[in-house]
């Protein structure tokens, strides 16, 4: 660290940022940890982000606009999303059991030009309905296509340089256009499941909380939103890769 950032970060030199922001990392990874599947152990996002959090303390620059704060909370808790995707946790079943329902929803769906209902995809899957709401439960639970993981993190002020899509024009253009297409797909989502995603993920509400708003029970939320990650990424087979073999 420059004398100038320095002085500007407060008198601090990184190991003393580190210690006195390491509060953050475990309220992150607190936060995480409850949107992300069962065996993600809160201690290891807490040491990945506190790695995160070290490296965020020797490379920040408090000239380039951002606080510390702001700048090591998107590095942490991009740190422990990278690590999360990285880590081959789901299991084969639930790969394709995602593309069987992708596959059956799209069928029903150009078939009708509707919306396909719960009882339509279980009946193009051959499944009793009680056997379809599993099916959503277990790839929900896993959640192999929940806007946490679709979505790029944001970048801090000044801290662009670090953003991929920012020197590869073709993957700057490759995200807008999947942006794009996300915001259009989630518009087109049923009122409830579009309703369910915006609580969820904008006001980041719980599904106990969630259910307590639509005065429904938390497992209907939590079939409500599985059928909306499911319906999105039939109608995103484009960009998720659904229906190509994998």
């Amino acid at each position: 660290m420059s004398a100038a950032a320095y002085a500007l970060a407060g008198g601090l030199r990184p190991e003393e940022l580190v210690e006195r922001h390491a509060v953050l990392v475990k309220k992150i990874a607190s936060h995480l940890l409850g949107r992300l599947p069962e065996g993600v152990e809160l201690e290891d996002l807490v040491q990945t982000g506190l790695i995160a959090l070290l490296d965020a303390a020797r490379q920040y620059s408090p000239t380039k606009g951002a606080s510390f704060e702001t700048y090591a909370g998107i590095r942490v808790r991009g740190a422990m999303l990278d690590e999360f995707r990285n880590t081959d946790w789901a299991p084969r079943s639930v790969y394709r059991q995602q593309r069987e329902l992708s596959a059956a929803v799209r069928a029903v769906e150009a078939r009708t030009g509707a919306h396909a209902a719960p009882r339509e995809v279980a009946a193009e899957l051959g499944v009793p309905l009680e056997k379809y709401f599993q099916m959503v439960a277990a790839t929900a639970s896993q959640r192999m296509f929940s806007l946490e993981e679709a979505l790029p993190e944001p970048v801090a002020d000044g801290d662009a340089e670090d953003d991929a899509s920012t020197t590869d024009p073709a993957a700057a253009v490759e995200s807008a256009e999947f942006h794009a297409a996300m915001a259009t797909a989630i518009g087109e989502l049923p009122e409830r499941e579009a309703l369910v995603m915006s609580l969820y993920y904008d006001e980041e509400l719980n599904l106990k909380e969630i259910g307590a708003v639509l005065g429904v029970s938390e497992s209907r939320v939590c079939q409500i939103h599985g059928q909306a990650l499911v319906r999105l990424r039939a109608r995103l087979q484009d960009w998720t890769g659904d229906g190509d073999g994998r």
